[in-house]
């Protein structure tokens, strides 16, 4: 293609990027608002509007007349947020969950299923997925007509490229031959990502980081796994292991991945077997020596000296974590989210006071208010940004074949 062909072509589409980023952000616009705020000429502008209204991203709205105005009223354009959805999916060794939003980010449906005990066969997980990702749809109101990107949260190492990385016990726990099912099966695009790297898109997103520049998140309650967001750019490394805690076998005081849900639960079921019979005994009964994360939190709520004692074990060990992270990353901000982040605020004084200990100048550490929905939540961001990024290049529903 020649520069005669490919600049009037060029110059359109970067005509109609520009309209459409500023429709993305605005309830509505006229005319003259978009010219205020793209610098292109008026005759320009509406030739833009009116081909993304044919296109289906933008869609006109009624003007009221105000007073006694004569005349038509000015046009007023908005972005078509109902023109498709993505789906976010946060898929775990034990469940699924499936959040389905529009194209302005509003949740309007979704879905959760377990998956069969320890973890199923690929194609039992494969079922069991789509069944829910069927539900979630279903609950929406919506189609797999309707669906422009599926962004998915994985417990695994992922490349920038979406892959996951080689090597990893539970990768085969995801490999459910997904690309082929959505891809080629429903036309949607699938993008993989690692689960704490989404946990940081969702809380720069929406949650106690939004608009962090410079954050971390770490996911900790089985396991730790952080993801980090430098210069509001989030980080990979060569083989998508930026953040990643493997090394934490290597620092004293710490030893490996467990997270606070699982030191919880082991050192309070050891206390149990130990004769401990305090508000822990109390609270688990005479029959078992087993203590969930849950019950050893309550306990220490209720003045349980051991309880007390191991989330204090916790919080130095975990303010151990946050000044490596502190120092390899230097964030502002450190949020501590997954499925015990409501209850880590207990852990916050602690963690908070050691970590001043370890390092200069330490970031400001808080818990995520986004509970189970934070990984599910990144992956509809992820997926937003691809529609966003090729959104020229896709066809909404509202152009779709029948």
């Amino acid at each position: 293609m020649d520069a005669s062909t490919s600049t009037p072509q060029l110059l359109r589409r970067t005509n109609l990027r520009a309209v459409l980023e500023v429709l993305r952000t605005v309830p509505s616009a006229t005319g003259t608002d978009l010219i205020s705020a793209t610098g292109l000429t008026r005759a320009t502008v509406i030739a833009v509007c009116d081909d993304l209204i044919a296109r289906g991203w933008a869609r006109e709205r009624e003007s009221p007349r105000i007073g006694g105005q004569k005349g038509r009223p000015a046009r007023r354009f908005e972005f078509n947020s109902g023109a498709g959805h993505v789906l976010g999916l946060d898929v775990g060794i034990a469940t699924v969950r499936v959040l389905v939003s529009n194209l302005s980010g509003a949740v309007v449906g979704g879905a959760e299923a377990r998956f069969p005990r320890h973890g199923g066969a690929p194609e039992q997980r494969r079922r069991v997925l789509t069944a829910a990702v069927d539900d979630a749809l279903a609950d929406a109101g919506t189609t797999s007509a309707a669906v422009l990107c599926v962004g998915m949260g994985i417990a695994a190492q992922v490349t920038g490229e979406g892959a996951v990385a080689p090597g990893q016990e539970v990768a085969p726990m995801f490999e459910l031959g997904l690309q082929k099912e959505f891809g080629e099966g429903r036309g949607w695009p699938l993008l993989v990502e690692n689960d704490a790297k989404l946990a940081a898109l969702a809380e720069r997103w929406r949650g106690v980081g939004a608009g962090e520049e410079n954050l971390a998140v770490i996911l900790a309650g089985e396991r730790l796994g952080s993801g980090i967001i430098e210069s509001g750019r989030l980080l990979h490394g060569g083989s998508g292991g930026t953040g990643a805690m493997g090394a934490l076998e290597l620092v004293a005081g710490v030893g490996n991945e467990d997270g606070i849900a699982k030191l919880a639960r082991l050192w309070g079921s050891a206390a149990l077997k130990d004769g401990h019979d305090g508000a822990i005994r109390a609270l688990v009964g005479p029959s078992t020596n087993r203590a969930s994360a849950r019950l050893v939190f309550e306990a220490a709520a209720a003045g349980d000296p051991v309880a007390v004692e191991i989330l204090d074990r916790i919080a130095r060990r975990m303010a151990r974590v946050l000044a490596l992270v502190s120092s390899f990353f230097d964030p502002k901000l450190i949020v501590i989210g997954g499925a015990v982040a409501a209850s880590a605020t207990a852990l916050l004084p602690v963690m908070t006071d050691e970590l001043a200990r370890y390092v200069s100048e330490p970031p400001r550490v808080a818990v995520s208010d986004m509970g189970k929905m934070l990984v599910p939540t990144g992956a509809v961001r992820l997926a937003l940004d691809y529609v966003e990024a090729h959104m020229l290049e896709l066809v909404p529903e509202v152009r779709r074949p029948a």
